[in-house]
């Protein structure tokens, strides 16, 4: 053996040749191994010395753990950081007693935040083991693995997106996961909800908004594809869209209805809660959208009477007396985006705090949560 690192280099010796001749010297490595049979036929893994040093030399022991239980160790693999994608994942499918390795999804491990990466490892994605353990400068020795239902070739030509349908009388959030081809559109993830959730009617028409802090940034258009919808940091919500808003006059319009608070010490407002839009009428006064508002809410009059109502742009709140007409604050048109620019219901958060281990802005809602994958 003449060196181990970076790189095993292991010459044959001669034996008919000097010690002086081989230049062998004291403090030399000498490895030895058993004359195989000529007739014995055995299949062996490393028939000789250089293959078996390469192998010392390569071989990991990863510790393998459930994407649902990323803190707990499932089993242990040794396995070589030269094994292939397909090495790795059907020696993961043998251990597990699956059938095809191609339902074997993995994802490395970040070794700042002691997480599985976000993103899982594409099939084939990488050339060997240690492509999949190494983070920036080190080297991890642990691998995230899910059982998917389809193998996971398939599954990349499908988007999945977890969209949160918003019942128009019941109080509760669905959430729903949505696997369709990427060059789907947004009608087409309507069609496929159609299907799954509880509407107030046959000829209900939905939507898909863009939520993001407790504010409403986008109202899909049906046309948009879906392979470019990140749902990883945007909650995506899904309603009935509401009769009022369906045929609306040329003087009615469409706004923004957040809930807020205020912090007195340092003048900031904080949203909370579900945003919805509210169409409103031209000459409407506060008065008469308060009522509307409480109705739709279901808010007990008691709890009503100490909420206050501001019209809000940029952040910046100016309040409203219930003989002001509201559709006039909403005249303008010189802010970044229409979401900064809405009527603010200032009140309490009552609502429980849920605690999420990830993504803490995700699916936070008023409302009961249940989840169906």
């Amino acid at each position: 053996e003449i060196k181990f690192e970076p790189n095993v280099m292991c010459e044959h010796i001669d034996k008919k040749l000097t010690f002086r001749a081989s230049q062998l010297e004291d403090g030399d490595i000498v490895c030895f191994q058993k004359s195989p049979k000529a007739d014995s036929g055995t299949q062996v893994r490393y028939p000789d010395i250089p293959s078996f040093l390469e192998y010392v030399h390569n071989r990991q022991v990863v510790h393998f753990r459930s994407l649902e239980k990323p803190k707990d160790d499932e089993f242990c693999l040794e396995l070589s950081k030269l094994h292939t994608y397909d090495d790795v994942v059907e020696r993961v499918a043998r251990q597990l007693g699956l059938d095809d390795p191609a339902k074997i999804r993995l994802t490395s491990h970040n070794c700042y935040s002691q997480q599985p990466k976000p993103q899982p490892i594409r099939y084939q994605g990488v050339e060997h083991l240690l492509d999949m353990l190494v983070h920036y400068n080190q080297t991890s020795d642990i691998l995230y693995y899910e059982v998917l239902d389809i193998p996971l070739p398939e599954l990349q030509f499908l988007k999945t997106l977890k969209v949160a349908f918003h019942h128009a009388t019941k109080e509760e959030v669905v959430i729903h996961s949505i696997r369709l081809p990427k060059n789907s559109t947004i009608a087409d993830v309507i069609i496929d909800l159609k299907t799954k959730v509880d509407l107030s009617s046959p000829t209900a028409e939905l939507r898909v908004l863009e939520v993001f802090y407790h504010k409403i940034y986008k109202i899909f258009p049906l046309h948009e594809k879906i392979e470019n919808i990140n749902d990883q940091y945007w909650t995506l919500r899904a309603e009935e869209v509401p009769e009022e808003e369906k045929n609306p006059s040329q003087h009615d319009r469409l706004i923004h209805v957040y809930h807020f608070t205020k912090d007195p010490l340092q003048n900031q407002i904080q949203n909370f809660g579900d945003p919805f839009f509210l169409a409103i009428c031209e000459g409407e006064t506060l008065a008469e959208v308060k009522g509307r508002i409480q109705r739709k809410l279901q808010v007990p009059d008691e709890e009503f009477s100490k909420w206050k109502f501001a019209f809000i742009s940029m952040n910046r709140p100016d309040y409203l007396q219930d003989s002001d007409v509201v559709s006039a604050r909403f005249q303008r048109r010189d802010v970044y985006g229409a979401w900064e620019q809405y009527l603010g219901l200032e009140h309490t958060d009552t609502a429980p705090k849920r605690a999420y281990t990830a993504n803490q802005n995700r699916h936070t809602h008023e409302k009961p949560v249940r989840i169906y994958n």
